[in-house]
């Protein structure tokens, strides 16, 4: 078994269809593999791989207000490899059992359905709301000051927003998410909408979704707001009606 943390820099934000502006120009990866099991065979350490990295040529020239989140320029991306090319490096069969991201709906731009060929990918943004509703902040990097991983060097992890590093923060992360939770529940939870901690709505704006009175978030349900507050809504919900039922029955 090997968990494969990726993480992409890129020339915009645009959904890659798009055209200009939406090329990837940098990718890492960094792999987790088991280093001892449970009884039953599933794994229970693990050992995060030396960091990869490598520029790839986004097939234009990349916009100044990309370069300055990122800092890659053209002159780095010259003789670069072409996405494709660098994709059959990153995502051959052989490599990896499942794949993870940090807020993986970016990367699943590119790692379609048919580049992943089954195999699950890990959100790891979205199993953090789940495992740290308490955390100050549910970026890679809020989440890395605050959980200060073990093993974590600093001096590989502070070139933040390029692809490597923050793939090595990521593996740091979810290695600690897998001391507490197991695989099949990070890819559950990856591929359901996020469950979000904090509403930024109206009057309840701050307050945690948990808190919110039921009549609300009923009304929040009738109105065009996007998959992941509706998911929120209709958990909190269940989960009332799951206690209400549960009261009852004791």
């Amino acid at each position: 078994m090997r968990i494969r943390v990726v993480d992409l820099e890129t020339t915009g934000f645009a959904p890659p269809e798009d055209g200009v502006g939406t090329g990837v120009c940098d990718l890492g990866w960094v792999d987790l593999v088991p280093t001892s099991a449970e009884f039953l065979g599933w794994p229970r350490e693990w050992t995060i791989c030396p960091m990869v990295q490598m520029y790839v040529h986004p097939g234009h020239a990349i916009p100044a207000k990309a370069s300055a989140i990122h800092h890659i320029v053209d002159e780095d991306v010259a003789c670069a490899p072409s996405w494709p090319e660098a994709l059959e490096m990153v995502a051959a069969p052989a490599d990896a059992t499942m794949f993870a991201a940090h807020n993986a709906k970016f990367e699943r731009q590119w790692f379609t359905d048919e580049v992943l060929a089954g195999r699950p990918i890990i959100c790891t943004y979205k199993c953090a709301l789940r495992l740290w509703p308490d955390a100050p902040g549910h970026s890679n990097q809020a989440l890395r000051y605050w959980r200060n991983p073990e093993g974590l060097d600093r001096h590989v992890a502070d070139f933040a927003h390029r692809a490597g590093p923050d793939a090595y923060v990521t593996a740091h992360l979810l290695r600690d998410m897998l001391q507490i939770a197991t695989i099949d529940e990070l890819v559950q939870w990856s591929s359901e909408p996020a469950l979000l901690v904090t509403c930024h709505i109206g009057r309840y704006r701050g307050t945690p979704w948990r808190d919110i009175d039921s009549g609300f978030l009923w009304w929040v349900l009738e109105r065009d707001f996007d998959e992941d507050v509706h998911h929120t809504c209709r958990y909190w919900l269940d989960q009332r009606r799951a206690e209400a039922a549960a009261g009852e029955v004791a």
